[in-house]
């Protein structure tokens, strides 16, 4: 493994630990002492990190752990890959890790790992942390035919926007791979994901529209005054019924914040923004991260502001 981030948990395997000289007892007085913290079963953190909390994170230090126990070599993928390479895993869990091997490798796994039998071309493999595992392209396929929609689309969304990968890296990794399950799953994630999609708040709004049957808003949509100057960019924008949609997230907010400024002040810019655009004319629908939630709630303000819009 390369060496830790500074913020980073040192990882302490207890095999490790037994050949350096110390006991289970020993191990268990540290525990207590708070001088080492269990991560899991036969593994430990050393030093003054913590323990992630958010899940991602902890998972990521968990499939190194896991990788390190093995006692054959196995390749990191589906969303265990996709923690190591920091995208979104929103809604997918992340209880096992995932591995694969190519056949003839038998086998599901057990409690803590899920194994995946199957081929995968060299160059869809990179080296992480000094593990191996599939390339972004992969992973993102990989997910997409296992992962509900939903969650696959907010991660192909991000890596889209990101340029890790493209539509057509994508559709050729679908290609190559043939009548496997899943394919046509993965098929309608790759035609939907959508590089301007910002956040996973936006992409999760794109889904819900798709789902309500809602017409297919532009993204990122400028608003210009008649002088060509611009009022604002828009997250969702209906032109034909002179309404814009916007996914209201704190995340959101925070990006907007320039040196100096609170977040009151943020909140009162878009406040005068939203004015402005209503004073042109254009209807505003807004929706937070609690409303995508409830689908009608958002259906009915889009609904309502084409109607005024209209």
């Amino acid at each position: 493994m390369s060496a830790p981030e500074p913020d980073r948990p040192v990882l302490l395997r207890r095999a490790q630990a037994l050949v350096e000289g110390y006991t289970d007892a020993e191990l268990a007085r540290m525990v207590r002492r708070k001088e080492l913290s269990r991560l899991q079963r036969g593994t430990y953190t050393e030093g003054s990190a913590a323990l992630p909390v958010d899940p991602a994170a902890r998972h990521a230090l968990i499939v190194l752990a896991t990788i390190a126990g093995l006692q054959s070599p196995a390749i990191v993928s589906h969303q265990s890959a996709a923690v190591l390479h920091q995208l979104p895993v929103w809604g997918i869990r992340l209880g096992r890790v995932h591995i694969l091997r190519p056949p003839p490798a038998r086998g599901t796994g057990s409690r803590r790992v899920h194994l995946h039998v199957a081929k995968v071309p060299e160059g869809q493999l990179v080296l992480i942390d000094g593990v191996l595992a599939t390339d972004v392209t992969r992973t993102i396929v990989d997910v997409a035919r296992t992962a509900p929609f939903e969650s696959a689309v907010v991660m192909a969304d991000r890596a889209l926007r990101t340029r890790s990968t493209s539509r057509t890296a994508l559709e050729e990794c679908l290609a190559l791979m043939g009548p496997v399950p899943g394919t046509r799953a993965a098929a309608r994630v790759v035609a939907f994901a959508d590089p301007l999609s910002e956040s996973v708040g936006e992409s999760r709004s794109r889904v819900l529209m798709h789902r309500l049957r809602l017409p297919v808003p532009d993204l990122q949509v400028r608003v210009l005054r008649r002088d060509g100057s611009e009022i604002g960019r828009c997250d969702f924008g209906w032109k034909d019924r002179r309404t814009v949609g916007e996914f209201d997230g704190r995340i959101k907010y925070g990006r907007l914040l320039r040196p100096g400024q609170s977040p009151g002040d943020v909140v009162f810019e878009e406040k005068l923004r939203e004015d402005e655009l209503r004073d042109h004319r254009w209807q505003v629908a807004r929706w937070t991260w609690h409303d995508l939630d409830h689908a009608s709630v958002v259906e009915r303000r889009i609904r309502r502001s084409f109607a005024r819009g209209a």
